[in-house]
């Protein structure tokens, strides 16, 4: 069965890329969406100090748009099953959306019934509402809570149960800085079966600053020799800094037994900056090594 959604194989990375846009960053998605290709998946944070009647304004906005939403559903942020239902519900009528992106989220306690991801996806409420593809975290660089066996067995677990609702599963890695350890993520993903379509994280240009800042945020690994595979010298850390090194490392160590890969941008840099740098890294045409 084709999965609907379809990331390009490994030599065409940069081909099917997606975005992540808040509702903040309507007006900007909107300024560059006629250098963004028509259909491409966009996916709505689910930010804390936004409700959702602005979330499901900017997933009307990015269907208006011609683009595929993808909104995050953040477990621990949602009060009852009624408010999911209801922004599910929403979701599908008003902006046709067949795609959300599950987390558990940042609060050490839920504010609802959901304690995580899986707790979401086993209301049934997403088949029920017709979704077709359910997202789902990856950690190359492990997880902040679990250890990397119990982190297998719950990504497998949680995919399994996506499919036997009828629907299929994508994982979404967090951006990482070093392609190698993503790599070496993607091979042992595959050796235990799992052929999902996963689109892997990438920051887009940024100031090192703010890279860092996300980076400490996230749990993310930014050590000097991690910063310097990277393409960022000790010596300028307060210069800018693209995912040229990191993609051009990714691409080139692909193969088909890695599956369906794509990107996937976090804009810290601004939207214009990440689809300008996109313009930019395609007109190089690099093949990859």
């Amino acid at each position: 069965m084709t999965h609907p959604d379809q990331p390009k194989p490994a030599g065409n990375i940069t081909h099917a890329y997606s975005l992540e846009a808040g509702a903040k960053d309507m007006a900007a998605l909107r300024a560059a969406a006629p250098r963004i290709a028509p259909g491409s998946t966009i996916a709505i944070p689910y930010l804390p100090r936004e409700d959702d009647d602005a979330r499901l304004a900017a997933v009307r906005t990015v269907r208006g748009l011609g683009f595929e939403p993808m909104p995050h559903l953040s477990a621990r942020r949602i009060s009852s099953l009624a408010k999911l239902e209801s922004f599910v519900r929403r979701a599908v009528a008003e902006a046709g959306v067949e795609r959300c992106f599950v987390i558990a989220g940042d609060p050490s306690s839920p504010m609802g019934p959901f304690s995580d991801s899986a707790s979401l996806i086993d209301t049934g409420i997403f088949e029920r509402a017709g979704m077709r593809v359910i997202g789902v975290g990856g950690h190359p660089e492990g997880h902040p809570v679990m250890r990397a066996a119990e982190q297998w067995e719950v990504l497998e677990r949680k995919c399994r149960s996506i499919e036997q609702r009828g629907m299929a599963p994508m994982i979404v890695t967090q951006f990482a800085f070093d392609a190698d350890i993503v790599l070496t993520w993607l091979t042992a993903l595959r050796a235990r079966g799992m052929d999902h379509p996963v689109r892997v994280g990438v920051p887009g240009p940024a100031s090192v600053a703010v890279l860092a800042r996300y980076a400490a945020l996230c749990g993310v690994g930014a050590c000097a020799a991690v910063w310097s595979k990277y393409g960022v010298s000790i010596g300028k850390l307060f210069g800018t800094a693209g995912p040229d090194r990191f993609v051009e490392r990714l691409a080139s160590g692909l193969t088909a037994a890695h599956g369906e890969v794509s990107l996937h941008f976090f804009p810290f840099g601004g939207i214009a900056q990440s689809v300008h740098w996109l313009e930019q890294y395609r007109s190089r045409a690099v093949p990859a090594r």
